[in-house]
């Protein structure tokens, strides 16, 4: 598979999918807004971008099966895959706040191969091919030096479900808050990822998150020289629900006083 040669039509597919949800924001129709769950939204414009990405990409590779958020395609069995978020911050885009993206990553037996995020409002491209290094609209990006939590920025985002957890995070959270530069929340987890493989952000934490949230952020992560692990420590962080993402050089002491807070609130 000649990742190099499909990157540049999955790019493309994704600039085309921004460019439609661009327009739609403009006149958006929120009576068109359904709940999938508690705090759940899905619109019109998250299915009709999934059907304009699954079509694009079914050109591209068309043995290629997919996981996508809406289906709106059958999930097939098939060793590639294509893993599919079209709006990758909803509630933001439903209420006007300027951060959301579309997030593509292609995956090989559940090894992310292939990422592309799309951040719409400032049409920020962050690509990446496994081995090839992360770029932002071709200029090459890195994470940060930051070494320790202090000089360090977190971003991370909150659960709309497993709310037996929330007490031990939020007790996570204000220890961030009085230890490191601050925290912030932009409500779209691929622009988390890519933020921290950028060097604007030193980690990123959540969970309760789904692999279409994640797929293509974490491999662009790892082509900068970031650190991708569930809360554990292990690589269950695509489909395990979980995640810390980081430069690296942070991620033990961020993840050892998680453990920390945890298993004190276990006791």
């Amino acid at each position: 598979m000649n990742l190099e040669k499909i990157l540049k039509p999955t790019i493309e597919i994704a600039k085309k999918a921004g460019a439609f949800i661009r327009k739609e924001r403009q006149n958006f129709n929120h009576e068109r807004v359904e709940n999938k769950g508690f705090n759940d939204l899905v619109s019109y414009v998250d299915k009709e971008a999934e059907k304009m990405i699954v079509s694009g990409l079914k050109d591209i590779f068309p043995e290629a099966g997919f996981i996508t958020e809406e289906g709106t395609v059958d999930q097939t069995q098939t060793a590639w895959k294509w893993i599919v978020d079209p709006l990758d911050g909803t509630t933001n885009f439903v209420h006007g706040v300027p951060v959301f993206s579309v997030s593509i990553a292609l995956a090989h037996e559940g090894r992310i191969m292939l990422g592309v995020v799309y951040e719409v409002n400032l049409s920020e491209c962050f690509y990446a091919y496994r081995g090839g290094g992360a770029f932002c609209n071709d200029t090459r990006i890195h994470v940060s030096g930051a070494a320790t939590l202090s000089e360090s920025l977190i971003a991370t985002g909150f659960p709309y479900q497993e709310g037996g957890k929330i007490d031990r995070y939020l007790e996570l959270l204000k220890y961030l808050l009085l230890n490191s530069h601050g925290l912030r929340r932009l409500g779209s987890a691929a622009v988390d990822l890519c933020y921290v493989a950028s060097g604007r952000v030193e980690a990123y934490m959540e969970y309760n998150l789904q692999s279409y949230d994640v797929a293509a952020g974490t491999l662009i992560l790892e082509e900068a020289g970031g650190k991708v692990t569930d809360f554990s420590g292990g690589g269950n962080y695509i489909f395990g629900g979980e995640i810390i993402a980081s430069n690296g050089k942070i991620h033990e002491s961020l993840r050892k006083k998680m453990d920390e807070i945890f298993a004190a609130k276990a006791l």
